[in-house]
């Protein structure tokens, strides 16, 4: 014998401490059969291993060298017997973590490249613009009853709608720390900036922002609309609300304020409301005293504008939700966006003008929802209809009767729950988001990620599609547009529609985007909010992200964690207290989390079945599956040291999840998935179920697996963890659809068909396959169903969610068998605790080392006797299965794991923040009550995070004191110079004036924006009033300016149109309430204009004063019918006095 090893294991041996480590052990001995009468204790053989070559983990060098093979096997007792060798079978550890030093490794080839490599980490993201962490992502636990909903910016502040009313954050605190765990703020705004909340309301719907009368509104599910003072002084006590009254009886969806300073306010069932700023500014100016009242006079002052277009019961505009409302401030026309269609109105009359559907087309038509409704439910009887006579006298009608009506019961779950999820195929156009450009141009953002382009008339111009996922949000700045999408992305264009830049800005959906202070705000919907420099993507960013990459130790953050992983194929069996105990709770006490996977809970034709069709809508889980997820809670001491956080069960599999409570603060975020493998991929009795949950801030991935059976069919395994792994997509744990309880009649019939024809078939003729490609059609719904449901969170097209995650970890009963040995000689190597030539035979590390399966994922190596298959009732070795088949013992129960080291050693940092070890690696083979034993894995993970709160700091310290930064921002307040061509200007009823505003500049393009700081009337001796500003600045009703926004290119000038137009209607007299605007008297009025110019990426503005005085020509008010108001627009004067 060679007195050296020449294969990797044998390096591994060598590497193996001289003396093993001093370990309780809880096992159970077993005689052997042995081959001699005086079993020697055995030195392994010197073997070739062709399969072991340069596999082992580098990190084995930190062992010292053995020649002893007790350090590979630690079951081994060291005594040897005449008639037998004595083996501990199952080892726990009790003892402290430095009893244990990590285990060799074999990794397999093929995880250099492609979905297989290891996520890209970094101190800062390399991929995307350096951003202003106003509120890291906090856990979604934390978030109950607080989600945010909305956000809107002012100059000053950035407000948030959510669930419980409102909050704000100062902008002079954003880079301000936090408060920390144990401050003020709730679990999960430990490192947010400092913000202050409001009473307690119903949910914040949406949420607008009126700069000129300094107040926020915002509409709730209760139906009440609340205002909310801007910039006051702020404390720990909550804020109150100002004015707030009843606006409509469903929840508000949407708010906007148009040009003439009215409030617009939607909501379910297409109801569209006005409230007239006359009506709104007369209750804000009573006291605190006088607040019913107040409500009162706003809450009688509305306009229903869909009774103002209903003609003999027929309404032309939409019953289906007002998604959205916009402002066009160019054109002062309102657009109102359902889900597919719009409705286009004139602000200052408010006039229906056009309404049309998505593709542009006019439809002036009754609404037809309730016809669509009908169809629907006609379609879904249809399906229960009998067949006809001749059908039912065939020989085998009743078997193809019965697949038909389960099809047909199937097919309608599936339409009825994709109604309720609106995911019709039309659905697809649906309108989620509206922008107006500073040059005019309406933008639709779509549920397919179409992006669509109008003409302030409603004229439908050009499509652009530069992402699939749907869009969620939309701002603009200056000559950009910014789009969110609900795959986390965010995308920035110009202003024809060309793609500037885009970077993942959220692991959820971007659902707001607003522009304050110099950033662009993003909330997703997990309730993270990040600010991008509006001049973002650029070489501010680059300096950022150097100097931030620089400071990277002052906030990096270090835990360890240990994890206890267990598979266990439990063959539809029940497992004793002491089973438990031996697998799992013998090794608890210095253990974080533990993950259990459970194959073979329930089979059976039957049981497939029904799976399969609950898992048509939504449902999943078993009575066993929940007496084993009891069970075992009772061993890890669930309640008082455990405390479970979710579990998926799909068919006979189960993962499950808990965590230690001192750390459960630390995580969350959990997410479910199920992957079928079985029949045409639609049954569960093979396949996957995952969990997906944040561990200190890092995505750790674990996946339960069945994979296909029988020696042969190597191949198929390997398909099978292929399929898993590329189609895996999590969704928030299984709470039932909202259209679920209508749906359940359906469910049960769809069960009962499947379950009974199982029954029948399985008696008449035995067909199994028959009956499980029924279940498939059955179950053939779900993918289609979740699949409309569950957003693509992965942006990168084509990459899977968990080549995402910053540790995968495989576990279950892969099936994977010993090939080219015989049942006698596979006893005779495990008697002789020959592992290594076993190895050899192991299907899974032919193939992972042939880079076919498990690309690049690491397995400790093996020093337990293979699990499969034992006869049930027989302890240890000796149980292995000694009937007519014979199956070849196989290690086919296997957990194996990938972190974030792109090497064999790398140190964890934020570039390689999760490096796990395996301390321990074992089956337990005393356990009997199933014919595979139970295997556990306990890994040591160290991860590094970030303190984003001291990163935020920092950040803050590098924008104010970087020289480089300064200087940029400095270039970017650069505003063009421009001349108003007059500061003063006169109007008789009806006339026009022409004001000209020129960009001197020859180089850059000037923005401007005209805005009413207020109005006022003229006394007898010349003299006005005060200034009234009205909502968000707009024009008072006497007059028309277009545009009021644009762009003037260099050394160009544009020409505005100032026009009187003085127009009221009978209605604006009724019960001696206004009810769309306040009666102007005789007397001559006077109106402050602003013309703000800015530069492209300025957040500084230069303001020219112009005056525009109305002089009445009679002292008498006449009401003007529609046809008296013609305009005149051919006289271009410039009407000049001595105004100041």
């Amino acid at each position: 014998m060679d007195d050296r090893f020449e294969d990797d294991d044998g390096e591994a041996l060598a590497a193996l401490p001289n003396e093993p480590p001093d370990r309780k052990a809880h096992s159970y001995s077993q005689q052997l059969r042995s081959n001699t009468g005086n079993h020697k204790r055995h030195r392994l053989q010197l073997r070739k291993h062709s399969l072991d070559e340069d596999r082992i983990s580098k990190n084995i060098g930190r062992y010292s060298d053995s020649d002893s093979d007790d350090d590979f096997y630690p079951y081994a007792t060291g005594s040897s017997a005449a008639d037998g060798i004595s083996v501990d079978l199952c080892l726990s550890m009790n003892g402290s973590d430095e009893l244990y030093q990590p285990l060799p490794e074999f990794t397999a080839n093929g995880g250099e490249n492609g979905i297989f490599k290891v996520p890209i980490r970094a101190a800062v993201h390399p991929s995307r613009p350096t951003c202003l962490e106003l509120r890291p992502h906090p856990l979604r636990e934390t978030q109950v009853g607080k989600f945010m909903r909305t956000i809107a910016c002012t100059d000053t502040q950035l407000w948030a709608g959510q669930e419980t009313g409102v909050r704000v954050w100062n902008l002079s605190d954003a880079y301000e720390p936090g408060i920390g765990i144990g401050g003020r703020a709730r679990r999960g705004d430990e490192y947010a900036a400092p913000f202050y909340e409001s009473a307690n309301t119903s949910p914040a719907m949406c949420l607008i922002v009126d700069s000129g009368s300094k107040l926020v509104w915002t509409g709730h599910k209760d139906g009440k609309i609340r205002s909310w003072k801007m910039d006051q002084p702020l404390d720990d006590t909550p804020f109150k609300e100002g004015i707030s009254w009843q606006a409509h009886r469903g929840p508000i969806l949407s708010m906007v304020i148009t040009s003439y300073g009215d409030l617009w306010s939607a909501s379910e069932g297409g109801v569209l409301k006005i409230w007239p700023w006359e009506a709104i500014e007369k209750s804000l100016s009573l006291s605190s005293e006088e607040k019913h009242m107040a409500a009162l006079l706003v809450e009688r002052s509305f306009i229903d504008l869909r009774s103002q277009v209903t003609v003999n019961g027929v309404c032309n505009i939409s019953s289906s939700d007002v998604r959205c409302l916009l402002s066009d401030n160019v054109r002062a026309k309102v657009w109102a966006a359902g889900s597919l269609s719009f409705s286009l109105w004139d602000a200052r009359t408010r006039e229906l003008l056009k309404v049309y559907n998505v593709d542009g087309q006019i439809e002036n038509r009754a609404n037809m929802s309730s016809v669509q409704d009908q169809m629907v439910e006609d379609e879904i009887n249809v399906k229960f209809a009998s067949k006809s006579k001749k059908e039912k006298s065939q020989g085998s009608s009743f078997l193809q009767r019965s697949h038909d009506a389960i099809m047909g019961a199937a097919d309608a779950v599936r339409r009825v729950a994709t109604k309720g999820a609106g995911a019709f195929v039309e659905d697809s156009k649906r309108t989620e988001a509206l922008v107006v450009t500073i040059d005019g141009m309406i933008w639709c953002g779509c549920s397919n990620g179409l992006l669509v382009q109008w003409d302030s008339n409603g004229n439908r111009l050009q499509d652009f599609h530069h992402h699939p996922c749907a869009v969620q949000s939309f701002c603009t700045y200056g000559s950009r547009i910014w789009v969110g999408y609900v795959s986390g992305m965010v995308q920035v264009l110009d202003l024809e529609g060309n793609l500037i830049a885009g970077w993942v800005a959220h692991s959820s959906p971007v659902i707001k985007l607003v522009v304050g202070a110099g950033y662009v705000f993003s909330l997703a919907i997990h309730g993270g909010i990040r600010g991008w420099n509006i001049t973002s993507p650029g070489p501010i960013d680059n300096i950022l992200r150097s100097e931030l990459a620089g400071k990277e130790l002052m906030y990096t953050r270090k835990e360890n964690v240990k994890i206890l992983v267990g598979t266990w194929n439990v063959g539809q069996g029940r497992a004793s207290h002491d089973a438990l105990m031996s697998w799992l709770g013998s090794t608890l006490s210095d253990v974080g989390i533990v993950v259990v996977g459970l194959q073979e809970v329930e089979m059976g034709a039957g049981f497939l079945a029904m799976s399969a069709a609950k898992e048509t809508v939504g449902l999943e889980g078993s009575s066993i599956g929940q007496w084993w997820q009891d069970t075992i809670g009772k061993t890890l001491d669930e309640g008082s040291t455990f405390e479970r956080v979710g579990s998926r069960q799909l068919a006979g599999l189960l993962i499950a999840i808990w965590v230690r409570k001192d750390i459960r603060t630390h995580v969350g975020d959990l997410d479910v998935a199920a992957v079928a493998c079985g029949l045409g991929r639609a049954i569960g009795n093979k396949g996957g179920v995952g969990l997906r949950l944040r561990v200190h801030d890092r995505i750790m991935c674990f996946v339960n697996c069945h994979f296909a059976a029988h020696l042969e069919a190597v191949n198929r395994r390997n398909a099978d963890f292929d399929h898993i792994y590329r189609t895996m997509v999590f969704s928030q744990s299984s709470n039932l659809l909202n259209t679920a309880a209508a749906m359940l009649p359906y469910l049960f019939l769809s069960c009962s068909l499947a379950f009974s024809t199982c029954l029948f078939w399985l008696l008449y003729s035995s067909g199994l396959p028959w009956v499980l490609s029924v279940a498939a059609g059955v179950s053939s719904a779900v993918q289609m169903l979740r699949g409309t449901n569950i957003p693509g969170i992965n942006p990168e097209e084509g990459k899977p969610e968990l080549a995402e995650a910053d540790m995968v970890t495989f576990l279950g009963d892969f099936n994977y068998r010993l090939f080219g040995i015989s049942y006698d000689e596979a006893r005779d190597f495990v008697s002789q605790r020959c592992f290594d030539c076993l190895r050899e035979k192991d299907q899974l590390r032919i193939e992972m080392k042939a880079g076919k399966v498990f690309q690049g994922m690491h397995e400790a190596l093996i020093r337990f006797p293979p699990t499969y298959k034992f006869e049930r009732g027989k302890a240890g070795l000796g149980g292995y299965d000694s009937g007519e088949k014979k199956r070849i013992p196989a290690w086919c129960d296997r957990i194996l794991y990938r972190d974030t080291r792109p090497a064999s050693v790398s140190e964890c940092s934020l570039e390689c923040p999760v490096v796990s070890s395996i301390l321990l690696y074992e089956a337990c083979m005393d356990v009997t009550e199933s014919d595979h034993k139970p295997v556990r894995c306990k890994f040591n993970v160290e991860i590094s995070h970030v303190d984003r709160s001291v990163r935020r700091q920092e950040f803050g310290k590098i924008i104010k004191s970087n020289d480089q930064i300064s200087s940029l921002l400095e270039d970017f307040r650069y505003i063009p110079e421009t001349v108003v061509s007059t500061s003063s200007i006169i109007l008789q009823n009806q006339d026009t004036s022409i004001l000209q505003i020129t960009n001197k500049s020859g180089k850059d393009k000037a923005l401007f924006q005209i805005v009413c700081e207020g109005q006022s009337s003229i006394n007898e001796d010349e003299q006005a009033s005060d200034y009234r500003p009205r909502g968000s600045f707009g024009f008072p009703h006497w007059l028309e300016v277009t545009p009021a926004v644009g762009i003037i290119r260099p050394d160009q000038f544009v020409e505005i149109s100032i026009h009187h137009e003085e127009f009221h209607t009978q209605e604006d007299f009724a019960d001696e309430i206004p009810q769309s605007r306040c009666v102007e008297d005789a007397r001559d009025k006077e109106a402050s204009f602003l013309v703000n110019v800015r530069g492209s990426y300025s957040i500084e503005t230069i303001s020219h004063r112009v005056r525009v005085r109305h002089c009445f020509s009679a002292k008498t008010v006449c009401i003007d019918s529609k046809n008296n108001s013609s305009k005149r627009t051919r006289g271009r004067s410039h009407h000049r006095s001595g105004l100041s």
